[in-house]
């Protein structure tokens, strides 16, 4: 049955080709409108997502302040500060967090032969690289023996090995900091964050906190960087961060002024509604598109139900049931509507490997890579929910004529002229 009515289908499309090119024309561009709109929404999530993430899943930064509240006989105003005690009882006592280090930072010279640099060095521990997601592109991160023997050997961002050595090795390499000399143990390619503290990671480097005191004075630290032990714990970690200091330096715990704490999972609500709605208005636009395409499928369709009244009328008295007329019309309008679909995702396949990359934000990080640009990849994913969105539009085409087609009484569609 099934190939008879294929039969019938394409014998209809070569008897009006015009008509039937002009109806599925409209399929096509709705089905390229989804599937590019599709693409570029998704793409957009992903670079958002990439520059919010990629400052370090989870990682929260704390800043020594002062107090703004009496507590345990101190007076308000007394400035806090950050010692190696402190850390050690946050990792002691703090349950809920799973990583701490405390960060070192002075921002001096940092030379190579003639090449001078003045930038944020930072002395950190060596799970920081983890916190932080520092990844190394050539060479490696600070080890805990860097640590422990005091190792001068320094990590550069990507921005600040371009200033100093201008795209030669670096690796092994000896440069200058405040006049003493450290190794160069390894580099990372440029990272896209979104925000940062100090200095963009691109430009910082950094060098083991036991060795940062062989340049300057490590006993308080500039801040402290943890990790809950799940990013849904965030907030209940920062305030367990703020209760350990709170205990040992005596002051309130509910001072939010002795402590300022930045962590990203309280905006990743924010960026996830930016993205996800934008996804979904662009799949609303594209849907709308591809309806007006079904609209007119819709229309051909309720024509060729009148021009064919007289052979639903033949079908129902040699024996046709009203749920095979209405099959009939229903496959019939689906397989245009399909038909016009696989055209369109071949154009846009064609459109997507022309186009490529479309400018984002690689111009405001003067980046040429593509990294954080648009890339208008068709993925089997957009394959799927575009032809989901067709099948639906195509549903919805064919059955008013169907349902109109099964209707019509055999006798009164036997005697129609």
């Amino acid at each position: 049955m099934l190939t008879e009515i294929f039969k019938e289908i394409w014998q209809s499309l070569n008897r009006h080709k015009l008509r039937s090119f002009l109806t599925m024309l409209g399929i096509v561009w709705g089905i390229v409108s989804v599937t590019m709109l599709i693409a570029y929404g998704s793409s957009f999530r992903g670079v958002l997502v990439y520059t919010f993430e990629v400052f370090g899943k989870g990682a929260v930064v704390a800043w020594p302040g002062q107090t703004s509240e009496q507590a345990g006989g101190e007076r308000a105003g007394k400035r806090v500060r950050f010692e190696k005690e402190d850390l050690e009882a946050v990792l002691e006592e703090a349950t809920l967090i799973r990583q701490a280090c405390r960060e070192t930072v002075r921002f001096l010279g940092i030379s190579y032969n003639d090449r001078l640099a003045n930038t944020a060095i930072r002395g950190v521990c060596p799970e920081y690289g983890e916190m932080r997601t520092e990844v190394p592109s050539q060479g490696r991160w600070l080890s805990p023996e860097d640590e422990v023997e005091r190792r001068r050997v320094v990590f550069l961002g990507a921005r600040l090995r371009e200033k100093l050595f201008s795209g030669r090795p670096s690796i092994g390499e000896t440069v200058q900091i405040a006049g003493v000399r450290f190794t160069v143990i390894g580099t990372m390619e440029r990272k896209f964050q979104d925000s940062n503290y100090f200095t963009s990671d691109d430009e910082s480097c950094w060098i083991p906190y036991s060795t940062a005191g062989d340049v300057w004075n490590t006993r308080y630290a500039s801040v402290m960087v943890f990790v809950p032990v799940a990013p849904r714990f965030e907030k209940q970690a920062m305030e367990q961060f703020r209760a350990v200091l709170a205990k040992r330096q005596r002051f309130s715990p509910t001072d939010k002024r002795a402590i300022q704490m930045y962590g990203r999972e309280e905006f990743r609500p924010i960026i996830d509604g930016i993205t996800i709605g934008l996804q979904v208005l662009l799949l609303f636009i594209g849907a709308l598109t591809l309806g007006i395409g079904g609209v007119g499928v819709m229309n051909i369709m309720l024509v060729t139900v009148d021009e064919r009244i007289r052979e639903i009328g033949l079908r129902r008295a040699l024996g046709a049931r009203r749920k095979h007329i209405r099959l009939h019309f229903l496959i019939e309008g689906l397989t245009i509507t399909l038909l016009g679909g696989a055209i369109g995702l071949l154009i846009s396949l064609v459109i997507a490997n022309a186009i490529g990359t479309l400018a984002f934000l690689g111009p405001a990080y003067e980046d040429t890579s593509g990294k954080v640009d648009i890339h208008l990849n068709i993925s089997w994913a957009t394959v799927a929910l575009s032809v989901g969105v067709l099948t639906i539009v195509g549903l919805l085409s064919g059955w008013v004529p169907a349902v109109r087609a099964a209707r019509f009484d055999p006798v009164e569609a036997l005697r129609y002229e």
